[in-house]
């Protein structure tokens, strides 16, 4: 497996920022670590090793980023602060990470790409989808939350940004009519949760998401696992092996 190591500047978060980059060949794949996780998260948890065939016969590729989680999410400072530190994450990811992964993964830098994460990493993945469906046309969010509402993320204050962050805010006041809703239709969107320990203060936000989506007549793969499924990387190594193949021949 091809493994090779960055680090570059970005405007948005005025500061340097690592990745990783798996694979020579194949669609290119985001993955987002857990609350507080760093870009070689999934290589320390060797989840690389558990889809290595499909890497190695360059059917897919993976870039690995850093999440600011501690500034943003993790973090007792103001609401306002925080969620701009987000923003300017989610504005490093598409305008400046992506393109540059592209580039050095041998892709048109306008190429869609897949998404995935777990915990709070599968929140970031699927706020990104959802967000931008014309760059990420394929997701796979595992153990996320996807309402923040109500909870201690956001203490009384509420912004566009908060807003904006919250997946089950704004897909709630989506026009059944705005082209994202058949994109989304379009998209391979996975939302995976079991129904184990720590599972469920994020499948309860799983149900609400599923039910406005199929409000508005959006339907995308929501998969319940069962009451023995846990939220935790044996249960996430398990998803990653069912899932990645499915995705993999989504694409073809």
């Amino acid at each position: 497996m091809q493994v090779r190591y960055f680090r570059e500047w970005s405007n948005n978060l005025n500061r340097m920022m690592e990745y990783k980059m798996y694979g020579h060949a194949g669609k290119l794949c985001l993955v987002v670590p857990c609350q507080n996780g760093r870009f070689f998260e999934w290589e320390d948890r060797h989840m690389f090793d558990l889809v290595s065939e499909y890497i190695d016969a360059g059917q897919i590729q993976f870039v690995t980023c850093d999440s600011i989680d501690e500034e943003a999410w993790s973090s007792h400072g103001s609401t306002y602060d925080r969620m701009r530190k987000q923003e300017s994450w989610n504005n490093y990811i598409v305008n400046e990470l992506i393109p540059s992964a592209l580039s050095k993964a041998g892709l048109d830098i306008n190429s869609t790409c897949m998404i995935t994460g777990t915990s709070l990493g599968a929140s970031h993945a699927a706020n990104l989808a959802f967000r931008y469906p014309y760059r990420f046309d394929q997701c796979l969010a595992l153990s996320g939350l996807y309402d923040f509402e109500p909870n201690w993320y956001y203490d009384d204050y509420r912004d566009e940004y908060s807003y904006n962050n919250n997946p089950c805010a704004y897909l709630a006041n989506l026009d059944p009519n705005h082209p994202y809703a058949n994109k989304y239709n379009e998209n391979q969107i996975i939302i995976c949760c079991g129904q184990g320990n720590w599972e469920q203060e994020g499948l309860e936000t799983v149900y609400r998401l599923k039910n406005i989506l199929e409000g508005k007549n959006i339907h995308i793969w929501f998969d319940i696992w069962g009451k023995d499924v846990y939220h935790d990387w044996p249960w996430w190594e398990t998803q990653l092996k069912y899932f990645i193949p499915k995705m993999i021949e989504w694409t073809k």
